[in-house]
């Protein structure tokens, strides 16, 4: 292993020790030195080590920096690819946009998992409106936490799928400096770099992050890109007001993001994307998303003796514009309905519209949307003993205020034969409207530790006061409040120093939207099982659960990126639903010879859901569903090994990820009602070359067998994943 590699990999596990799924388990020695660590490390990167074989309930997983760096992806989807129990629904091929659920829950958006930067809420409005349309670039991250189960009732507001934590660069130590720069397929191109330091008692860091690409595919008379520009900034400045064993000190994170791509929901017929997947109809030639992102977090840390407490305030704001293909009008079928079937007496002159083979009009619909998320939150940690018992007591108070202003409208634009475009109209206003929400979170976690046993009990409270306005009509008005106190528990039995066993249960919540003040429709909940294995032995390591999520009541609401035939973000009641499944990962490191090693690890989840009871719903997905079918998006099985050589000076890394076919549509008299997504399997193939202790150069190559798979057929017609892609790269660290 390279000098570069062995500190990275080093540092990485300084930070979280135990359950590290993704590399063998460090030695004991260096777990005794790392249980010594600074707790602030479990306050921003969450996953801290207090002993080897982590001894709290509920499944947790941590991709660490040395995997982020294995296969370079920028795609949050593929980092995901080693973390179990994780459903997928792709969209644009470069993960831009993720579709992210855990056991079963729905992935549309990420809406229902908590998705947090250095354990802050990120999404845009994570409580008035949940759909994540702003994802954190992962390229710039040096871990990515998983946490489910009873692991996640810190974590809300979302409970019944889990969280998902973002970790940035930390202010270094020392001074460093390092850049990597990337040139690939599509006129792919990557420049990232940093710099910092710490003098005393001051440190800085200042980081930047530039992607970009022409995209995969070509639009019909047209020579627009289909490809996409992001850029990152962010900044950060501490002082250190330490004393002895206190620990006092302070952090100013100041980030910019920015992102234009050439990104649109039309997708293509079963027919056209037979003959040419990577094909656009002339009518996107327009469609483009743009938009900006700003973050300003000040995070104070206190720590003396047996007691911590960090504070964060914070602000997100977010703002975008999204013009795309929305249809052809009033009266008129919709884009799922012409893809679906082009050739139909009715829909085959707005399917020629769309291919630029024929005159006419269609509607260019525009979702100009700003958000805004802010806050403050505390969160303490206490260690004492008790009746003889040793307690270690986690509280945390978060007040916190977001919001999401829509100013929807739409063009009218001509279609000529050859693909010619132009704008016949002015903007028409269709949805004009602000959801707020001003939300009190609590919570508290006392975990015990009787010899062997170790008992976990907490509570989370979720306060919430939300409002809907219409801005067309200023007499539609609603108002909801909603208040739940959310009850886990969990135990975990250590066997011996290398095995234990654990289980809990605890109360699954996601809000409901302030816009659907209707007392028939409900917030979700569910009372979520598990019961788990673990283990580390210095040889191998893993973790194998299996979970019970019992639904109450499903809640879904309607997007665009589901589907235009029906109410932006009316929810719709699902019922009783049962979903059960098996998660599992181990992961190894064989030494081959003494200068020759073989990492590898197993990733494979097996989920099963099951509605309860037959109704009918106007929810695209579901339709007309009966007792025994099962949700959409939802792959039975998905199984992903990666394994690779690693010597002095160079490493080749193989990760093979399978997932099972998914259905579209949960029951029947819907659209896509009896289609399939098939079963697929990608490759992706990294190796890298260590000039020196400093320098090195790597080549990857993402969907190694060129596969060609539909990842999608909403909410307009077929999208194909990102074909074969080259990348080399080169990297110096100073």
């Amino acid at each position: 292993m390279s000098k570069i590699s062995k500190v990275t990999l080093a540092v990485t596990t300084s930070l979280v020790g135990l359950n590290v799924p993704v590399y063998a388990a460090e030695s004991a020695e260096q777990t005794q030195q790392n249980s010594n660590d600074s707790r602030f490390h479990e306050r921003i990167q969450i996953l801290g080590a207090h002993d080897k074989l982590r001894t709290q309930g509920g499944a947790t997983s941590l991709v660490s920096e040395a995997e982020l760096e294995k296969f370079e992806f920028d795609d949050i989807n593929k980092i995901l690819a080693t973390v179990p129990g994780v459903n997928i629904r792709e969209e644009d091929g470069y993960g831009l946009r993720p579709n992210i659920g855990f056991r079963g829950a729905t992935p549309e958006r990420s809406k229902k998992i908590s998705l947090m930067e250095d354990g802050v809420l990120i999404s845009p409005a994570p409580y008035s409106a949940p759909s994540a349309y702003y994802f954190p670039m992962v390229s710039r991250m040096t871990a990515v936490e998983v946490f489910k189960g009873p692991a996640a009732i810190k974590y809300g507001p979302n409970t019944v799928a889990g969280a998902l934590n973002l970790v940035t660069r930390e202010v270094p130590d020392v001074q460093s400096t390092a850049l990597d720069i990337a040139y690939g397929s599509d006129q792919y191109g990557k420049i990232h770099a940093y710099h910092g330091n710490t003098n005393n008692h001051f440190g800085y860091l200042i980081e930047g992050l530039y992607t970009r690409a022409d995209g995969f595919k070509n639009i019909d008379f047209s020579e627009q890109t289909t490809g996409f520009e992001k850029s990152d900034v962010m900044i950060k400045f501490n002082y250190d007001f330490s004393q002895g064993k206190m620990k006092n000190f302070v952090e100013l994170k100041l980030a910019y993001a920015t992102e234009k791509s050439n990104e649109t929901y039309l997708g293509l017929t079963q027919q056209d994307l037979a003959v040419n997947p990577f094909r656009r109809y002339a009518a996107s030639q327009n469609d483009q998303m743009n938009w900006d992102h700003d973050t300003i977090q000040l995070t104070h840390y206190y720590e003396q003796d047996a007691f911590d407490i960090t504070t964060r305030i914070y602000q997100h704001n977010f703002s975008r514009d999204w013009a795309k293909v929305s249809g052809f009008g009033t009266n008129t079928p919709s884009l799922l309905d012409v893809l679906i079937n082009p050739i139909s007496e009715e829909n085959q002159s707005y399917y020629q519209i769309l291919a630029g083979s024929g005159d006419g009009q269609f509607v260019l619909g525009t979702n100009d949307r700003s958000y805004r998320s802010q806050g403050i939150q505390s969160d303490l940690g206490f260690s004492f003993s008790f009746i003889g018992l040793e307690h270690k007591l986690d509280a945390g108070i978060r007040l916190h205020q977001d919001y999401i202003n829509r100013d929807h409208f739409e063009e009218t634009y001509s279609m000529a034969v050859g693909g010619q475009v132009s704008n016949l109209n002015d903007k028409t206003f269709t949805t004009v409207n602000q959801e707020k929400s001003d939300a009190v979170s609590v919570y508290i976690q006392d975990t015990i530790s009787i010899d062997a046993l170790t008992l976990t009990a907490g509570v989370r409270g979720e306060f919430i006061d939300s409002k809907y306005t219409n801005g067309k009509n200023e007499l539609d008005y609603l108002k909801k409040d909603s208040r739940i106190w959310l009850p886990s528990i969990s135990a975990f039995y250590k066997l011996d120093e290398d095995y234990g066993v654990f289980a809990g249960v605890h109360q699954g919540y996601v809000p409901s939207s302030p816009q659907q003040n209707d007392e028939n429709v409900e917030a979700e909940k569910s009372i979520n099982y598990e019961v788990g294995f673990r283990f580390n032995n210095n040889q191998i390591n893993g973790e194998i659960v299996g979970f019970f999520n019992d639904y109450s009541n499903l809640k879904e609401s309607c997007s665009f990126s589901q589907s235009s035939n029906c109410q932006l973000d009316a929810d719709f009641n699902g019922g009783d639903v049962n979903v059960l499944g098996i998660e599992a990962h181990i992961a190894s490191r064989v030494n081959l010879t003494p200068s020759l090693d073989m990492p590898w690890s197993l990733t494979y989840s097996y989920i099963q859901s099951e509605f309860q009871q037959s109704f009918v719903s106007d929810y695209p997905q579901w339709g007309e569903v009966s007792k025994g079918d099962s949700m959409p998006y939802q792959p039975d099985h998905s199984l992903t090994l990666t394994t690779g050589l690693s010597a002095n000076d160079w490493a080749v890394n193989l990760q093979a990820k399978y997932t099972g076919e998914m259905q579209e549509a949960a029951g029947s008299g819907v659209n896509l009602s009896d289609h399939l997504i098939d079963a697929q399997t990608i490759f992706d193939l990294s190796a890298s070359y260590f000039i020196s202790s400093d320098q090195s150069v790597y080549l990857k190559v993402d969907n190694l067998t060129d596969e060609v798979n539909v990842i999608s057929s909403r909410p307009n017609g077929a999208r194909p994943g990102k074909p074969r892609m080259f990348v080399v790269g080169y990297k110096i660290s100073l």
